[in-house]
């Protein structure tokens, strides 16, 4: 879904993504907004990242208990369940572009580029060429190509932040945390339509469940259950547009025995039913 407003007080355009979930990068809302004075939102949180990016004017976060006043060239990360308010500034009010994400290594991206709950503010390296806010706004104005194409270029925004960071930290090179990680994600790829669990992804990476469990968590931001979760509801996603196979059917082939239990957690995820989302999705190949 597109919409752009351009009235005399406040001017956005915004777009929601469409839904095709990709496990490292899935890009849901992206725009950018012309705000008018004291144009204020929240307090909210959020169920995924957003990055806002101010390319002119002022205006103030409030966040985790601290108060920031910034400005143009400057950007803040909101983390998913962190309550925000951000608002305009009275005189100089913001002209930012955002972008909604999440995904597999959306979360270590962002602790690449030194940026997390406790420190949402982004000031970039000297960069004359602005090019966070430029990847960004071509981001916007390639709303409508192929969700594989916007999903590239979301891959280069992160890049572009990690690089262009002050606060960047310098990945590690090989590290083992990776090789594990790496064994613990082929395993549910190879896996997830049995009924595993977190013992056996911690055994075949080689460690305690607890430690396994902890790595995992501060790798990809979620626990081993959530995301085998979430991969199997990203599964069951194609099976439902791409495929009649009955939904009973569609539950064992993505490791649920019980198509009760299966409908639970695809709902939770996705906040609709399989019946929904196939009636909405669905999609009709040519013979």
């Amino acid at each position: 879904m597109s919409k752009e407003n351009n009235d005399n007080t406040t001017k956005y355009r915004f777009h929601i993504a469409q839904d095709d979930m990709f496990i490292d990068l899935t890009l849901f809302q992206f725009g950018w907004e012309k705000c008018s004075p004291m144009h204020m939102f929240g307090p909210a949180k959020r169920n995924h990242f957003l990055f806002h990016y101010i390319i002119e004017g002022k205006g103030k976060l409030e966040t985790s208990g601290h108060t920031y006043n910034l400005h143009a060239n400057q950007g803040f990360l909101l983390c998913p369940d962190q309550v925000s308010s951000y608002y305009a500034d009275n005189d100089d009010p913001w002209f930012y572009t955002w972008v909604e994400f999440d995904g597999l290594r959306a979360r270590e991206s962002m602790l690449l580029a030194g940026l997390s709950e406790n420190q949402p503010i982004y000031n970039p390296l000297p960069n004359p060429e602005r090019i966070v806010e430029n990847r960004m706004l071509k981001i916007v104005e390639n709303a409508e190509k192929a969700p594989i194409r916007l999903v590239g270029m979301g891959l280069m925004l992160m890049d572009d932040i990690i690089q262009t960071s002050k606060t960047h930290v310098t990945a590690e090179k090989k590290r083992l945390r990776d090789f594990y990680m790496r064994e613990a994600i082929t395993f549910i790829e190879s896996n997830y339509q049995k009924d595993i669990s977190v013992d056996e992804m911690a055994k075949k990476s080689g460690l305690n469940r607890s430690y396994f469990s902890r790595l995992f968590k501060e790798t990809f931001g979620e626990s081993p259950q959530q995301f085998l979760i979430r991969y199997r509801i990203n599964k069951a996603c194609d099976l439902l547009k791409h495929t009649q196979m009955p939904i009973a059917d569609i539950s064992k082939a993505v490791g649920y025995d019980n198509q009760l239990h299966f409908s639970r957690a695809f709902k939770n995820t996705l906040n609709i039913s399989p019946t929904e989302y196939r009636k909405n999705h669905f999609l009709i190949l040519d013979q």
